[in-house]
């Protein structure tokens, strides 16, 4: 018999026996007699994953093709431990390294509205309706701030308001202010430090002003401060960072180069085109500097951008497409490194952003409006919009928060959202632009019919706001040329944000008006005169405007062809008053493609001196633009009528019976109508203009006596083809016109010709 120790003994023996031998793999068998099995295992445990880390580079639209790598990437299963960016690099991989997935950042591509985000100020209709009275009066855009220090230019060339718009609403929900290094995936951005040339490399800083700081392109968007560092575009210095990420421990960088190449020597025969290739020649040294420094294991991904400038964002489907393309042609080089299925979708689980909570209203129990410079909050409270009590969403705040923008005084708009169970507390913070507050606007305008109608004038428009706690204005007006004038207008609500104001002005004009007897010029009159006014306004948010007013003016002509010196000088003295209504929401004074413009006038006019003068005067204008695809166009129309004497708007000119003289059709009514269209054939860099139109013009108006009636027959029928051209001194047109029965005439233009 065996003895209870004895079995035990040999119990433990077997069990030891079934046991893996120690550094074996777990599913090694139980050991046997063979000689190879007793010897120890000399397999090295496998090796950890290498990390992974994604560069891109910097190059504005060019940067677009960064989402089509992204994509590939994705396709193949091939992780991305850490994103290092720059510029437009910076934006989609600050993004990506949030938790956008790639289905948002084509949605960020197709539906942002880039036409906005690279203009010089926010959109014409978003402005107040102070600054589109502006545009009307001079709509050149070449403009400087006056200060103690000199003539001072705006910082960049587009505004804030929707990039940073943009750049909110690509987000994931609670990423806007977390540290760059605090993301689901590693980030980090570059930026240049203007005043001393050095690189930022932008670590705990918040991401959107990481992204923000990146992509302030000079002469595209305005600089940033951070950490009382002013910083633009992060290309200047690094355009291609490899050497951050291998400083973050990159095993292997996926780089990807969108930069925009050199120039040829044939598209350098400008100054701008020569200070574009100096800076693009900064930004090639350095991109030439950090492919040195990639290794054999690193892939270098180099999408053919052909035909995509670094401002064609409407080519944004053509740049993701080239980054798809130049990545898929990499795809054997990229497959070894792709994780199995299950794996990748558990870390793209974990790098993705939870699914944004419901934009809910929330009552407004608290807002805050601060104001860094002379702006009074209590106006910029009312200009947002907000009440505390009322229920707001997120992008309500959004939206107010852009509303500032429109003033034109404004840099850079701050919000923040709290909400503490079912009450929400909002703080708006805006940072007075600091040239803007005492601007001037210069402009010249030219109207040519090559024959006897030839007008020019060098204008100037200057603005001093914010003189009082209510928002007081100084305008002044200048002209020289055909006609010679200058004006000043005190304009001052009457209250903090209240719609209603007053607005006293003087103004003196000296100019020469032709007479027309039956189309025929037979003589002109010299002229000048003084006018003093008083008006009561209300302003309706940003779209409409309504005046009570009275005029006192005094009028001295004289006729200087034909000479007469015997004839006694003409004077008048009168005293108007007036009523008028006005709306505008047009996107351009220049040619615009939504919108509407109307005006409806009253006046009755009192006049004692020489002459006959209407007693009552009404007038109505309207226009409505539209677009689609890249045709735009308008209709018109135009009535006038007075009670004596000659009708208050003549006709004649482009666009206004076009093939006729200026303002040679007359009568104590008329009416216009008008149908424009064109088509969009080009476009001007962003530095000189926009958008370049071939179009037409058909038009239908006439003049009639008071006791007329009025007959199609009377109606002159009149027709136009020309070449419109935006450009940053305003509208360029290049016409020819012809009326029915009538002489053809050929026009040029600089400046509104509504």
């Amino acid at each position: 018999m065996f003895s209870i120790r004895a079995v035990l003994a040999a119990g433990c023996m077997a069990a030891l026996c079934a046991l893996p031998q120690a550094g074996a793999a777990a599913d090694t068998p139980a050991a046997t007699s063979s000689p190879a099995a007793a010897q120890p295992s000399s397999a090295a445990p496998l090796p950890a994953r290498p990390r992974i880390a994604l560069v891109l580079s910097g190059g504005g639209a060019r940067g677009l093709a960064h989402i089509g790598v992204l994509k590939v990437l994705q396709e193949l299963h091939v992780p991305v431990d850490m994103v290092v960016g720059t510029s437009m690099g910076g934006v989609v991989g600050g993004a990506y390294a949030a938790g956008a997935s790639v289905a948002d950042l084509e949605k960020m591509a197709r539906e942002t509205n880039w036409a906005r985000v690279v203009a010089d100020r926010p959109p014409r209709d978003e402005l107040v309706f102070r600054r589109r009275e502006e545009d009307l009066l001079l709509p050149s855009r070449i403009e400087f701030g006056i200060s103690r220090n000199g003539i001072s230019t705006p910082p960049a060339a587009a505004s804030n308001a929707a990039l940073e718009m943009a750049l909110n609403r690509l987000l994931p929900a609670g990423m806007r202010d977390r540290p760059a290094s605090q993301l689901p995936l590693p980030f980090r951005s570059v930026a240049s430090d203007l005043v001393s040339g050095e690189l930022v490399e932008l670590v705990d800083t918040p991401l959107f002003l990481s992204m923000r700081a990146s992509l302030a392109v000079p002469g595209v968007f305005s600089p940033v401060r951070v950490n009382n560092r002013l910083v633009v575009d992060g290309g200047l210095v690094r355009n291609l960072p490899v050497d951050m990420a291998r400083a973050m421990g990159a095993d292997i960088v996926i780089a990807v180069n969108v930069g925009t190449p050199l120039a040829p020597e044939k598209e350098l025969g400008s100054a701008i085109g020569v200070a574009q290739q100096m800076l693009q020649i900064l930004t090639e040294q350095n991109v030439q500097r950090s492919l040195k420094e990639m290794r054999p294991q690193d892939i270098l991904v180099a999408p053919d951008l052909t035909g995509v400038s670094f401002l064609d964002f409407e080519n944004y489907a053509r740049a993701m497409r080239a980054g798809e393309q130049a990545a898929q042609a990499l795809a054997t080089r990229l497959a070894p490194l792709a994780l199995p299925p299950e794996q990748y979708a558990a870390r793209e689980q974990l790098r993705l952003a939870a699914p944004a909570l419901l934009d809910v209203a929330l009552p407004l129990t608290r807002l805050a409006v601060e104001s860094e410079g002379d702006i009074n909050p209590r106006i910029l409270q009312a200009q947002s919009g907000l009440v505390e009590g009322q229920s707001v969403t997120q992008e309500d705040v959004l939206k107010a928060a852009g509303k500032l923008y429109g003033r034109g005084d404004v840099a850079r708009v701050e919000s923040a959202v709290v909400d503490a169970g079912e009450q929400r507390t909002v703080t708006i913070k805006a940072v007075e632009a600091p040239w803007a507050s005492n601007r001037l606007r210069v402009g010249l305008e030219l109207a040519s019919d090559f024959k006897d109608s030839n007008n020019f004038a060098l204008k100037l428009l200057h603005v001093r706001s914010n003189l009082n706690s209510w928002g007081g204005e100084l305008r002044s007006t200048a002209q020289i040329g055909n006609a010679r004038g200058y004006g000043v207008q005190f304009w001052q609500p009457l209250g903090a944000g209240n719609p209603w104001y007053i607005a006293p002005q003087l103004q003196y004009t000296s100019s020469a008006m032709d007479l027309f007897d039956q189309g025929r010029r037979s003589a002109r009159l010299a002229y000048n005169g003084q006018t003093a006014a008083l008006v009561l306004g209300r302003q309706f948010g940003t779209w409409g405007d309504l005046q009570f007013g009275v005029t006192r003016r005094e009028v001295k002509g004289k006729l200087a062809i034909p000479a007469d010196p015997e004839m006694p000088e003409l004077r008048a003295l009168g005293t108007t008053q007036f009523v008028q209504f006005r709306v505008d929401t047009l996107d351009s004074p220049g040619f615009p493609t939504r919108g509407v413009l109307f005006d409806a006038t009253w006046t009755r006019d009192t006049t004692t001196g020489s002459g006959e003068t209407a007693v009552g005067q009404s007038s109505i204008t309207g226009l409505k633009a539209f677009s689609r695809g890249n045709w735009a166009g308008h209709v018109y129309g135009e009535w006038a009528r007075s009670q004596r004497g000659e009708a208050p708007l003549n006709l004649g000119g482009f666009l206004r019976l076009s093939g006729t003289e200026f303002q040679s059709v007359s009568g104590r009514s008329i009416a216009l109508a008008r149908l424009v269209m064109a088509r969009r054939i080009g476009s001007l860099p962003s530095t000189l203009g926009g958008a370049v139109r071939a179009g037409f013009s058909l038009e239908m108006g006439g003049g009639f006596d008071q006791s007329e009636r009025w007959k199609a027959s009377k109606f002159t029928q009149a027709s136009s083809a020309f070449i419109s051209v935006d450009t940053r001194f305003g509208p360029v047109y290049m016409a020819s016109g012809a009326s029915k029965g009538g002489e053809s005439t050929f026009y040029l233009f600089l400046g509104p010709v509504w």
